[in-house]
């Protein structure tokens, strides 16, 4: 079989408005005090890919609009639906007052594979992805319902934000595809 590579033109884009009316995946985003504009950019680009629901952006983490951040995300801040809050525990307890389940993407003592981790129709889910540096917060960690690791077998045990995210987010995505 011989394979074109489809131009632009082919690939049935939506326009940010069609983008925002269509159905969401049960997805919620919260960046906890990311440095780096390019890493966020990156998320808001898997966000749109996956038709993410919400980004909260927290502490430190920069806001859209910033030159920096448009050139990863390639307009996605546009399409996707993102907020600022100062800390992330504001986030996690306005989430769970609406029934959210909170999980914080991080490395501890008693953290569930993510391949083990099973999902349930009808949940929408949020997950918190650390500072570059230093993680999530442990006070974060310790607000979240739960803690998802990503399994790694290499010396470093250590992803780049934006490349959790895009592992973390298509799991997700593949596993509530399943459940529909």
């Amino acid at each position: 079989m011989k394979y074109r590579k489809l131009k632009n033109s082919e690939l049935n884009r939506l326009s940010t408005e069609d983008f925002r009316q269509q159905a969401k995946t049960p997805l919620i985003l919260i960046l906890d005090n990311i440095r780096s504009l390019n890493n966020i950019g990156s998320v808001f680009r898997t966000a749109d890919a996956f038709l993410i629901e919400k980004i909260y952006l927290c502490g430190i983490t920069a806001q859209p609009p910033h030159k920096d951040i448009q050139k990863t995300a390639l307009g996605a801040t546009e399409s996707v639906a993102w907020e600022y809050t100062d800390t992330t525990l504001e986030v996690i307890e306005q989430l769970h007052e609406k029934g959210i389940f909170v999980s914080a993407i991080e490395q501890t003592e008693g953290a569930i594979p993510l391949q083990e981790f099973s999902l349930q129709p009808e949940m929408t889910y949020a997950l918190v992805f650390g500072n570059e540096v230093k993680g999530v917060q442990q006070k974060v960690v310790s607000a979240c319902d739960t803690v998802l690791e990503i399994p790694q077998y290499g010396t470093k045990h250590s992803l780049n934000i934006s490349v959790s995210v895009g592992v973390v987010v298509w799991d997700f995505f593949t596993k509530l595809q399943s459940l529909t």
